[in-house]
């Protein structure tokens, strides 16, 4: 699925997520209140023709106030309509004067405080209400800082059976250790998936998963299942992902864009992911990279998560890395 070069965000945090050019959304809300819940639109106004007296329509739509710059226009959305339906509302009725390379959130206005407020995250209409869609007055860059308190590792199907197939693999299992090692050192949580355990094995015994926050199994190509998204629920703070593992095409790529596509920040860790055909895995590394993924290495995100050589672990982050990593053939593409 392709995305267009708007961003939008959400939250008291301004979180920033691509928002796709097809119907099919990245899902935002990942709390459903009640109808009853405080976060969800409830205001009144006078009913409008085919309104009945709580807001509703009869054809259980809402009314909604949509604005955009100078322009204000009426419409209606399903009742229980999220994030998601208002993207979707906003570009069918002001895309044209919509510029793709800006970006965007949308506000609700709250009779509280007598002013347009950040869309909640988990908002979901119930009655109808006023909305803005904002421009932000700076533009927001992804720098690719990393913090401890706020990364989470992922480790992405490093199986028994992948050994002989994939490219330098031994060169990734070795980088892909110091990565869980440097985990543990700096307390960083770890989230690890198994595609078809059954038919293809547990993870490598070189990789040691002691302390790691869960390890489920999966079929699907992506690591972004329920599993791993309660997981990350239960991480408030996380906003960095750094990923590694197999293959770089496919379940490393589609695991990227899915986490992009929730507003996570990704770093994906060249030297220690690959794929069964070196072609694929150059032309993924370029693809996620154009895609706002940071393609970056072992030992810059070892040492940028220390950040100071006064660090209390810097000592210990230091000895997992005074051998280089091994290349895993990434020198010969360049």
């Amino acid at each position: 699925m392709e995305c267009i070069g708007l961003t939008l965000g959400y939250s008291s945090g301004l979180q920033y997520s691509p928002i796709c050019s097809t119907d099919r959304f990245s899902r935002f809300c990942t709390v459903a209140p009640s109808l009853n819940d405080p976060r969800v639109c409830t205001h009144s106004h006078d009913t409008a023709p085919g309104i009945m007296a709580d807001g509703h329509s009869h054809n259980n739509h809402v009314p909604v106030l949509l604005s955009f710059s100078a322009f204000s226009r009426p419409s209606s959305v399903p009742v229980g309509s999220g994030y998601e339906v208002l993207i979707q509302k906003f570009l069918s009725i002001y895309g044209r004067q919509i510029d793709l390379h800006r970006k965007f959130m949308i506000q609700l206005y709250s009779d509280e405080w007598a002013q347009y407020i950040d869309l909640p995250k988990g908002f979901l209409i119930s009655e109808k209400c006023k909305l803005r869609f904002v421009p932000l007055e700076t533009d927001v860059t992804v720098l690719g800082n990393l913090i401890p308190a706020t990364t989470v590792f992922f480790c992405c199907d490093m199986q028994e059976r992948f050994r002989p197939a994939i490219k330098y693999f031994g060169d990734i299992i070795s980088v892909g250790q110091r990565l869980l090692q440097g985990a543990r050192i700096l307390g960083i949580p770890v989230i690890v998936s198994e595609q078809y355990p059954k038919g293809l094995g547990s993870t490598v015994q070189e990789m040691d998963l002691t302390g790691a926050r869960l390890v489920f199994p999966k079929t699907k190509f992506s690591m972004v299942l329920p599993e791993a998204e309660a997981a990350l629920a239960d991480l408030p703070g996380v906003r960095s992902v750094v990923l590694f593992g197999v293959e770089t095409h496919v379940c490393i790529q589609q695991t990227a864009l899915d986490l992009l596509a929730r507003g996570f920040e990704v770093h994906m860790v060249a030297d220690s992911t690959s794929s069964r055909s070196m072609m694929d895995r150059m032309f993924a590394l370029e693809r996620m990279a154009r895609t706002g993924i940071i393609v970056t290495t072992s030992e810059s995100v070892l040492l940028q998560l220390v950040g100071d050589k006064e660090h209390p672990k810097f000592k210990e982050i230091q000895n997992i890395i005074k051998a280089s990593a091994p290349e895993s053939g990434l020198l010969s593409k360049v």
